[in-house]
């Protein structure tokens, strides 16, 4: 991992590569390089520890000139970040330099067979071993770069995205990908290579999706040529790109994360338009109408996801259960590929990904696959790997989301799993046809209702002001609140690196009670209608053992507002959308204490946007 920019074509490649790995600085990263070809067919290759800015210093005043070049960001995965480690890495001969990502699981074998052949390592990486696996296959095959490569990875496991350069063939990058992401952008006489679409936004409208295990030939001025690593030859399926400048500038915010809170009200509305029709009482969800009798028929509907979109399929799974009354199973992707789960050929399984390149979620999807069920997703980015891999699926329409913290994804998956609840009830009955067209009605209200919620900021603020120096927290929450809390805590340590847990309400007295002291700040999703006494109760416990206590609670609530130290109000809807509502203050809770403690709130430490390896 983590970012791959590449470019040849009749303008100067350095200020392209530049550009293009600043936009990718958002998937997180610890060191930088770039290499280019210039018209005396030198390779020159420069790379640093540290950002993109740190390589732009380095590379100050030095022959940056050439029309052909590749450039990286590196999330460390073999070897420590420094400037050995860091990308591109150079062949024996010098005559390639490649670009990585992903991690080649059986580099350690490789390496000791091309140390007998008397090769020599400079760096930690699996990289630096593909490299020289690619060019000794060229020099003992008498192959051209196209053939070795293709050879070379029939001989590699794991996952990589790949761009070589070849100081032989100054006209000519190789590309290639399996797990991690790839698209080629095709331009007037010019070709760019990036991991996703944001470098190429603005220079390209027309963009190739490269498929795993393929193999693609760029060279100037002529056409495409793409293969399999099984010497395949495929043609190359050219889209539109629909994805617009604006969306991934940051719009006068001082960070991407905060733009993409304050978007939300617009794209969990994007998210619906289209599928919700609160006139008609109904909604359709296109992207998966062949397959409602099967959902409906379901033996289980097993959701799949990492992370953040694991926290919305535990709301989805509660509001399924709920107005449908199927049967649904939430499972950690990075565990279930590993497990043997009984799976049968009338389950279904929904796989939740922002990106849709999620490596551990794609290998749940293939195993569910193998095993015969049904296969659903639901992504925000089209065309991605999660896209292609399942039966059918709906995208989320948050737009492009810069700042690892994944906030309007979220919502906008919640959003999704609402409407998909819904329309199970509103088919299979489970829930009389008025009080669906209530949910249906007051749904539709809820973009309007963040909206008011995000007006409260200045009163985060302050308790964000109180909180910046806590070493830990508590969230806890109740039933579809009890995900809101894990996704607050975990917004808390993503980006203030302070420690933080989310637990149902009813949990802490098994345990978590016993750290509670006047330095322990407790947040309360209490927003439950059904369960209202009871987190009453849990407050007062809080109270009594002298924590802080921050509340976040229905307008008019008069209980709890009154133990708590501290209290965000949000607008009054079903109990079951509360996550809708409450994870926002919750996100701007983490963003403002992040500030305050002078954290990089869009790139934390040690974190990359899309989790491309295991």
């Amino acid at each position: 991992m983590c970012g791959i920019v590449a470019y040849i074509g009749k303008n100067e490649a350095y200020p392209i590569l530049i550009n293009g790995l600043k936009r990718l600085e958002y998937r997180g990263y610890d060191s930088a390089g770039v290499a280019i070809l210039n018209e005396k067919n030198e390779l020159n290759v420069y790379k640093t520890k540290g950002k993109v800015s740190d390589l732009e210093e380095f590379a100050a005043g030095k022959d940056i000139s050439g029309h052909i070049g590749i450039a990286h960001t590196r999330w460390a995965t073999h070897g420590e970040p420094n400037d050995i480690n860091a990308h591109p890495h150079i062949s024996r001969s010098g005559k390639l330099a490649l670009i990585h990502n992903g991690i080649i699981e059986n580099y350690l074998t490789v390496k000791k067979e091309l140390e007998h052949r008397k090769y020599q390592f400079l760096s930690s990486t699996d990289t630096e071993v593909l490299v020289n696996l690619i060019e000794e296959v060229q020099r003992k095959q008498k192959v051209d770069l196209f053939e070795a490569t293709r050879i070379a990875l029939n001989h590699v496991n794991g996952a990589y995205a790949i761009a070589i350069l070849d100081k032989d063939n100054p006209d000519t990058i190789i590309a290639a990908r399996k797990g991690s992401p790839m698209v080629i952008g095709i331009g007037e006489d010019e070709f760019f290579i990036a991991s996703d679409a944001t470098p190429i936004v603005g220079l390209t409208s027309k963009v190739v999706y490269i498929d795993d295990e393929e193999v693609v030939k760029i060279q100037r001025g002529k056409d495409l040529i793409l293969k399999t690593i099984d010497d395949i030859e495929m043609t190359p399926y050219v889209q539109e790109l629909k994805m617009n400048l604006e969306s991934i500038e940051k719009g006068g915010f001082d960070h991407f994360m905060l733009k993409e809170i304050y978007e939300q009200p617009t794209t969990v509305r994007d998210t619906m338009r289209g599928r919700l029709h609160p006139r008609r009482g109904t909604i359709t969800l296109g992207g998966i109408f062949d397959y409602e009798q099967k959902l409906l028929n379901a033996r289980n509907i097993i959701i799949v996801a990492c992370g953040t979109s694991w926290h919305a399929a535990l709301v989805g799974s509660y509001l399924i259960e709920l107005y449908a009354g199927i049967r649904v199973k939430v499972e950690y992707a990075s565990e279930f590929r590993y497990r043997t789960p009984v799976i049968f050929p009338d389950d279904v399984v929904i796989a939740i990904s922002q990106s849709g390149e999620t490596a551990d979620t794609l290998a749940a999807i293939q195993l569910a696959k193998a095993k015969g069920a049904t296969v659903l997703g639901i992504c925000n980015v089209i065309g991605s790997s999660i896209s292609r891999a399942t039966d059918a699926g709906i995208y989320t329409h948050a737009g492009p989301e810069i700042g690892v913290a994944s906030t309007k994804a979220f919502t906008a998956q919640v959003a999704v799993l609402t409407m998909l609840a819904i329309r199970l009830a509103e088919l299979n009955g489970f829930i009389p046809k008025s009080e669906v067209a209530k949910l249906i009605h007051e749904l539709d209200l809820i973009p309007e209702k963040i909206k008011t919620t995000l007006e409260r900021s200045a009163i985060v603020k302050d308790i964000a002001e109180q909180m910046k120096d806590c070493h830990n927290a508590i969230y806890l929450g109740r039933l579809q609140n009890f995900p809101v809390a894990l996704e607050g805590a975990l917004k808390l340590k993503e980006i203030s690196y302070i420690h933080a847990e989310g637990y149902p309400a009813a949990e802490m007295k098994h345990g978590p009670i016993a750290l509670i002291d006047k330095d322990m700040p407790v947040i309360f999703i209490a927003t439950n209608k059904s369960t209202y006494e009871k987190v009453v109760s849990n407050v007062q416990e809080v109270k009594a053992r002298h924590g802080k206590i921050i509340s976040v609670v229905t307008e008019g609530d008069v209980l709890v507002k009154e133990m708590s130290d501290y209290v965000i109000e949000i607008p009054d809807t079903v109990c079951t959308y509360a996550p809708l509502l409450a994870t926002i203050p919750l996100q701007l809770l983490a963003y403002y204490i992040a500030v305050k403690r002078g954290c990089n709130v869009d790139q934390p430490r040690n974190l990359a946007k899309s989790v491309t390896v295991e």
